[in-house]
């Protein structure tokens, strides 16, 4: 299993798949530690949000803090007072769902300070190939750097989350690496983990290093 810091922090662009990361790190470190929350900073996107699985989150004993705007689309993002509980609670370990690009990580901006002064933190950039605005390492870069900027910390490593939803293969995920391995090298950050749907991850043992079976989240309209 893997080890976690005190925050881990998940960051990506539209689409990155990064709050199904989230919910999933989630349930694996509740294996590991007891007083465990997820929290939702993603005001941006409407669709797939922690909230969604907020009800098989509770029941496994996890905290789920939310802010009242996440899938609002306003541009003024508010952290509701029990945020903050994620820096000041050092007996609790968090996973952090960011938000899209560098509007979402506006609002981690409010706890940035707190975070990097502690220093047990991990903040990974969830990295898609087949989403359009991640296409290639040069942007993807960008998109970090402009994240990196909102949010006042420093990325880590990085998550290959690169699919194509139900359709994704074991041969779409190998085709990724290569995507991966050059981001890496621009970054100069490791890529920390694959994460690919549970099911076609047996097919990727021996490999892809460190595989993250998911299961997917589903969204509720």
């Amino acid at each position: 299993m893997k080890e976690y810091k005190h925050i881990t922090l998940l960051c990506g662009h539209y689409g990155s798949g990064k709050t199904n990361v989230a919910v999933n790190m989630a349930f694996e470190l509740k294996k590991q530690y007891e007083n465990t929350a997820i929290a939702d900073l993603d005001i941006v996107n409407p669709y797939f949000r922690t909230r969604d699985s907020e009800k098989d989150l509770a029941e496994a004993g996890i905290r789920v803090i939310c802010s009242k705007y996440a899938g609002t689309n306003l541009d003024a993002p508010a952290l509701p007072p029990e945020m903050y509980s994620i820096t000041e609670m050092k007996d609790m370990k968090s996973i952090v769902d960011v938000g899209g690009d560098d509007r979402g990580a506006l609002a981690l901006g409010r706890l940035s300070a707190a975070i990097v002064a502690e220093g047990d933190y991990e903040m990974l950039m969830v990295i898609n190939c087949h989403r359009p605005l991640t296409r290639d390492a040069e942007s993807t870069l960008e998109v970090m750097r402009e994240i990196e900027a909102a949010c006042r910390i420093p990325f880590t490593g990085l998550v290959n989350n690169s699919n194509i939803g139900r359709e994704t293969t074991a041969e779409t995920v190998l085709d990724s690496a290569e995507y991966a391995e050059e981001v890496s090298r621009l970054s100069g950050l490791p890529v920390v983990m694959t994460s690919v749907r549970e099911d076609i991850a047996v097919e990727l043992c021996g490999k892809v290093n460190n595989v993250f079976p998911l299961k997917l989240q589903k969204s509720i309209v």
